[in-house]
């Protein structure tokens, strides 16, 4: 089967290795065709030849408009390779062996899917349950045996799906993100929706409240808030040890295992440790907190952790890439927070400190992330709270919020000696 891979990526490469050791890639930003040190070819996107072709896997980021798209005959995505039921011949054809196929739930939202995926695979470990997909584990490099496959699912994945679904859909609450790549809002939230016509009857969804979902045999269960799963799961709230956003993460992680196993186990969800870069605190050698929550790439996360710290005079530092995303209706809402100044950075720096300025906001324009912590360093007092909730993506200035994150950190650390 002459197999043609769309981006040169890591989930096309994982899928690549699986299955061919001549594989043929294709990407917009190659300029000349090279040969890599897996001995995969890899060439401008212009040298895809359709005839030459008989299955093309996606990378999950190639955009919807890309003319590799419009070209390709039969293009499929990673999803629908390894789980979907009409790829079985597929797979065969490939050399690609899933003795049985896993129990799947898959996971999306704009914020906390990783932390459900990894809450759910932590108190799911003794069942063998595993995790991938957009966590960082392909699907070529999942435990092909393991029983059970918890995947977090973005937003291009469930694009580009067109067969599989999962026998748990779990959406967490979803904002606008990543509008230039889906074009509106309304195509980013269908794609969300989208994979919910393909479940089968027994099978349960967990959706947002004020949905317009579409038609389904599934089970459909509509959550309004934290209180609303725990009540409908009959989960104790007050034995759950994180609050505010990760709250309701660990109660989705607990409605899975409720409806699988009947069980809810607290002491195993608090046993959790949640990952870096999200609400993360430390205190500078004055003992002021800083939070490291670099994590909030879009304004709804940035909005949680504002929750979290409601109680507290803020000092906010915001701004990078905003993907194109309208970001009045936030600046709108952060006058319900008690927050001492703004301190905007990244490409939209200029933009936020305008719209702060315009709503009468405290603010200060510093352009670099040193240049805010500096700031912040000059205004803090010991009982208020140095904020790092971007709102918006890294890739302006650094090569990811992780990235971001550990500036952040460090320049702060380094406040001491200057």
């Amino acid at each position: 089967m002459k197999t043609s891979f769309f981006g040169y990526g890591k989930t096309t490469k994982a899928i690549a290795k699986k299955i061919s050791k001549e594989a043929i890639f294709y990407d917009d930003n190659i300029k000349e065709e090279y040969i890599d040190n897996n001995g995969f070819t890899i060439k401008p996107s212009t040298l895809f030849k359709p005839n030459d072709s008989d299955i093309e896997i996606l990378t999950p980021s190639i955009r919807p408009s890309n003319p590799l798209l419009y070209t390709a005959k039969h293009p499929i995505s990673e999803y629908d390779l390894f789980l979907s039921d009409s790829a079985t011949d597929i797979r065969k054809r490939l050399g690609i062996s899933i003795p049985q196929k896993p129990y799947t739930v898959w996971i999306s939202g704009t914020n906390g899917k990783t932390t459900t995926t990894q809450m759910l695979t932590h108190i799911l470990a003794d069942k063998r349950a595993v995790s991938g997909g957009n966590i960082g584990t392909p699907l070529a490099n999942m435990d092909s045996e393991a029983p059970i496959w918890i995947l977090e699912t973005s937003s291009y994945t469930l694009h580009h799906t067109k067969e599989a679904s999962p026998n748990i859909y779990i959406l967490l609450p979803i904002t606008p993100d990543h509008l230039g790549w889906h074009g509106s809002e309304d195509a980013y939230i269908t794609d969300k929706i989208s994979v919910i016509s393909r479940m089968r009857e027994g099978e349960l969804a967990l959706i947002p409240a004020g949905l317009q979902i579409p038609e389904t045999p599934a089970w459909v269960v509509e959550y309004r808030d934290s209180a609303d799963l725990a009540e409908f799961f009959n989960i104790d709230r007050e034995q759950i040890d994180f609050k505010a956003a990760f709250e309701m993460d660990a109660l989705l992680a607990l409605a899975v295992t409720r409806t699988l196993f009947d069980e809810v186990d607290y002491d195993k969800i608090n046993s959790f440790k949640l990952d870096r870069h999200r609400q993360e605190e430390f205190r500078d050698f004055k003992e002021r907190l800083w939070v490291n929550d670099s994590k909030a790439t879009n304004i709804d996360a940035t909005i949680q952790a504002l929750e979290s710290y409601k109680k507290s005079k803020i000092h906010l530092i915001i701004g990078g890439d905003d993907k194109g995303v309208d970001m009045n209706n936030f600046m709108d809402n952060l006058k319900y927070y008690d927050i001492s100044s703004i301190y905007t950075i990244g490409s939209n720096a200029q933009k936020l400190y305008d719209m702060a300025l315009k709503r009468d906001m405290p603010a200060i324009k510093c352009d670099t992330l040193a240049k805010a912590v500096n700031q912040i360093d000059k205004n803090i007092q010991k009982d208020e709270v140095a904020l790092l909730s971007p709102a918006c993506a890294s890739l302006d200035q650094f090569s990811s919020y992780a990235q971001r994150g550990d500036i952040f950190i460090e320049t702060v650390k380094n406040l001491s000696r200057n």
